[in-house]
């Protein structure tokens, strides 16, 4: 009986148009990860509609409309390639992609650039990604795998908590009720017999040690913590030396709101500072201020302690992301695990970034056709440069041909 209560109240939310829906990740999810959202993206609206399939947006191309297609490197991209194989097996992506995995093995695991790029011309094919109004070009932002300080106890200097996920955040799929909902998961929590939205950002901060769910961690910083939601995934580094690793779990159901663009609004910052480094010193600047900033964005993000190997961050996917060659995008536009050809340039330059990318995790703001998060990968360095990175750039998919669109 409960489970029709459920159903009923969620539907009522969904028709009454409640912000408890987010587009759902293929699990293992790695979600709101761009940099981009404290910039200038807007997010999407709730219950905003998809946007067109994405063999509707798709133009067939050649292999010389790729710019620098010839200069890349694309031995360096087999491995991420290999990984998107393991990642689609199993998944709908059709006969077609196992026909191009299955011989691919045949290369081994490290072809040679001609090799490689010998196999992806033989096998693929290149299609233009365009907008549902014909735009070739869209916003290309970078994100990163941070690095922060912590205890796994409360301490002076360790006071900003890593939550893992509430006991009471429901989870629930309307997609028998609603088939339009079947890429959508609804998060609420129960108040009597009635489904609530669950708690925002300031509301979470108020309850505190109320709110059931674990502490995975404390960390040193407020902002530095932020953005570790927005990243979706990091390290936190012991104070004996040792590391633990944390990546997505869930969120709260709550729409992202850039405190990037709040900032322009009120005039403290320009448009052109409104990057994480930007945000990081104000925050130094403003520490009275900081809380205040922060809860004008109810998403909140919980974690989960996952091992702590080598590889990089767990994405979309469901494998490991690889620095420089794994992309985040609209998986309602570009299908998880397909090659894409990037065309960009690099943070705030002009020197092109034309590169193979492999479609392998998807973001809160990532929202659209043209539009993805070049993973830099984890620390310092990729975390400068995805801060600053908000570029124009252009996609191709690169599609067996069995498969492309009709």
């Amino acid at each position: 009986m409960q489970k029709i209560q459920v159903a009923v109240a969620m539907a009522a939310l969904f028709m009454s148009a409640c912000s408890i829906f987010e587009t759902a990740p293929p699990a293992p999810a790695c979600a709101p990860c761009p940099t981009c959202q404290v910039c200038t993206a807007p997010p999407a609206a709730s219950g905003a509609p998809a946007t067109p399939p994405f063999s509707r947006q798709l133009v067939a191309g050649k292999w010389s409309d790729l710019p620098g297609w010839s200069d890349d490197d694309h031995a360096a991209a087999w491995g991420a390639f290999l990984q998107s194989c393991r990642g689609m097996a199993g998944k709908p992506h059709g006969p077609a992609w196992k026909r191009v995995c299955d011989q691919a093995k045949g290369l081994g695991a490290t072809p040679s650039a001609a090799a490689a790029r010998q196999f992806f011309e033989a096998h693929l094919v290149p299609f233009s990604v365009q907008s549902s109004d014909g735009m070739a070009t869209g916003m290309i932002t970078g994100y990163y795998e941070p690095l922060l300080r912590g205890s796994r106890h409360l301490a002076k200097g360790f006071e900003q908590a890593v939550r893992g996920v509430p006991d009471d955040l429901l989870t629930i799929d309307l997609s028998a009720i609603f088939p339009e909902l079947k890429d959508k998961r609804v998060r609420g929590r129960l108040e009597g017999n009635r489904v609530v939205p669950y708690w925002s950002r300031s509301e979470i901060a108020a309850r505190g040690d109320r709110l059931p769910s674990k502490t995975l961690l404390y960390v040193d910083d407020a902002v530095e913590l932020f953005f570790l939601q927005v990243q979706g995934s990091g390290r936190v580094r012991l104070p004996d030396g040792s590391m633990v690793r944390l990546n997505y779990a869930d969120q709260n159901g709550h729409p992202y709101q850039s405190i990037g663009r709040i900032l322009v609004e009120r005039g403290e910052l320009k448009l052109e500072e409104a990057s994480m480094q930007g945000i990081q010193a104000w925050a130094r600047a403003n520490p009275a201020r900081l809380d205040d900033l922060l809860n004008t964005n109810p998403s909140y993000v919980f974690f989960r302690e996952v091992p702590n190997g080598k590889e990089g961050p767990i994405g979309a996917l469901g494998v490991p992301l690889t620095p420089e060659r794994s992309l985040a995008v609209d998986p309602r536009s570009v299908p998880l695990g397909v090659p894409v050809f990037l065309a960009t340039t690099r943070p705030n330059s002009g020197q092109a970034l034309n590169r193979l990318m492999l479609a392998q995790d998807t973001g809160g703001a990532i929202k659209g056709a043209v539009r993805a998060d070049f993973f830099w990968g984890f620390g310092r360095g990729p975390g400068e440069m995805a801060g600053r990175m908000k570029q124009s750039g252009r996609m191709w998919l690169l599609l067996p041909p069995e498969a492309a669109p009709k």
